[in-house]
């Protein structure tokens, strides 16, 4: 963290969108001793974790996992608050129920014994492979962790002078998937963990081998869930940036970034102009170019390795009876993943057979659901939206009757005639709510071939005095690195104004 600018008049910053990357962003730079003004287009704050309640029903919208929640105290704690005084976390246990064709069922424990007992059920000899697996995940968190997430690395060439030999102790000269089947001899177990690759919407088959290291993310630090909806997590960081003064805007978009020269002025929001001396930006990139600032073509060409992450069809269901077999989370794999994998990401279309991410967040918090009901979120990864190649409508709408015959005929007997709420999204409906790139869902995708799993960098090149926070920039995609993303830019812009007062300027970033 660093420490408060000086005693002279508070530097302005605006910050445009009240994601989680911009409310960190606020929190941090507010905490620091700005002056902040923070724009958001919709009535509320949180961007993509949002909520939906209906008839005795309350819908996490968006991000159904909490994970590293060191993070988030972090976080709090720049403020000088507790996260503990402003929502309540409890741990989900098992991590996962993951369902396949031929009808067996296993769970991810985080308890040692519970866990040896279910891959006893996937066959004999497998605790020794799963756990040199887990140390094999633990070696490449730890070395992410120390230079990519806490230094804030944004290339990888400075990825390369940071760690210098180390960096091949990085599995990135294998792709995920190949390391998966490598360490793991069971098909099943190969099945389950190619799809950790969900929380960043990417492709187990193209993301390179260090993005292994999401297992640890939840068996080293735990998986929870926000007492009360995970949108409590957004009605908490509210609080506390309206205790530190934050002046917040919401229903009112940013339609331009005025420029001067190679500085931002301010942001155009509301019909009106405000000035600003450093601009936090948590749109994704490439629409924020599209639509907020003038930029030259040799721009656009740098920007073509950030493909969007995968989008999806997110169905909410309401229904009138209580479905046992499901844990919180639950996964219904494809009988051919990585058939899969290569439908969405390689040849970008329509799965015939997803797998599907179910959520039943009742297990952990009867409050969501009427007495005897279930609340159920049900998200297949599809492609981001190409304008030049739109899907139609009623390809989205086949989708979804395939995907509740699947769950019907996977243990969810008779889903559709207890359907009592429905509440439908399509990537169209995501782009247009948050502005995200071809509607993606988790950013930017991680890809050996295209970007080696690197964002854009935070600091924009163009003009010194913006930032990017969000799942478009490093570190990437998911609760946590959105949040750790605000951090990292409100750092770089109080050691500007630490090294201004005292008579200098440093630029902190590459692209």
């Amino acid at each position: 963290m660093v420490s408060n600018v000086s005693n002279q008049a508070a530097p302005t910053v605006a910050v445009i969108g009240g994601g989680l990357g911009g409310l960190s962003a606020a929190l941090s730079l507010a905490a620091g001793g700005c002056s902040v003004d923070l724009y958001e287009k919709n009535s509320h704050l949180g961007g993509k974790l949002n909520v939906l309640t209906r008839d005795g029903f309350s819908f996490d919208l968006g991000p159904s996992i909490f994970t590293l929640p060191q993070i988030f105290q972090q976080l709090f704690a720049r403020a000088g608050r507790r996260m503990e005084d402003y929502l309540t976390l409890q741990p989900v246990t098992p991590h996962w129920r993951n369902f396949f064709e031929d009808g067996r069922v296993v769970d991810l424990d985080p308890d040692a014994e519970r866990m040896n007992q279910q891959l006893a059920l996937l066959g004999p000899g497998l605790e020794k492979p799963f756990r040199e697996f887990l140390n094999y995940s633990k070696k490449q968190y730890d070395l992410v962790e120390e230079g990519y997430f806490q230094q804030g690395l944004d290339t990888f060439f400075q990825l390369l002078k940071y760690y210098r030999w180390r960096v091949f102790g990085l599995d990135f000269l294998s792709t995920m998937h190949r390391s998966v089947c490598c360490r793991l001899p069971n098909a099943y177990l190969q099945d389950i963990f190619d799809f950790f690759i969900k929380y960043v919407g990417s492709s187990a088959v193209r993301a390179p081998g260090f993005m292994n290291l999401m297992p640890h993310i939840q068996f080293g630090y735990g998986l929870w869930y926000v007492e009360g909806g995970m949108y409590n997590l957004a009605r908490g960081l509210e609080k506390v940036l309206r205790e530190l003064g934050v002046r917040i805007h919401c229903n009112c978009e940013v339609t331009a970034m005025p420029t001067e020269g190679r500085r931002v002025s301010g942001v155009q929001a509301g019909g009106q102009f405000h000035p600003a001396q450093w601009v936090v930006c948590n749109m994704e990139v490439i629409p924020a170019y599209k639509k907020l600032l003038p930029l030259p073509p040799s721009s656009w060409r740098r920007l073509q390795k950030y493909e969007p992450a995968c989008s999806g069809i997110v169905i909410h269901l309401g229904v009138d009876r209580i479905y046992e077999r499901l844990a919180h989370h639950n996964f219904f794999y494809s009988g051919n993943q990585r058939k899969h994998f290569d439908t969405v990401f390689r040849q970008h279309q329509l799965p015939d057979d997803p797998t599907l991410y179910v959520v039943a967040p009742a297990r952990s918090d009867r409050t969501v659901a009427p007495p005897g009901c279930d609340n159920i979120k049900i998200l297949p990864h599809i492609p981001w939206i190409n304008d030049e190649l739109p899907c139609p409508a009623e390809d989205y709408l086949a989708l979804k009757e395939r995907v509740l015959d699947k769950l019907e005929r996977m243990g969810l007997q008779d889903l559709r005639k207890h359907i009592v709420l429905e509440h439908f999204w399509t990537p169209v409906d995501i782009r247009s709510l948050y502005a995200s790139n071809g509607g993606a869902i988790y950013g930017v995708v991680s890809d050996i071939w295209k970007n080696l799993a690197f964002k854009a960098p935070k600091q924009c090149r163009e003009f010194a005095n913006l930032l990017f926070v969000g799942g478009s920039v490093n570190p990437g995609g998911g609760m946590p690195m959105v949040t750790l993303c605000g951090q990292l830019a409100s750092d770089i812009i109080l050691r500007n104004l630490q090294r201004q007062a005292a008579g200098g300027y440093v630029r902190t970033s590459a692209s």
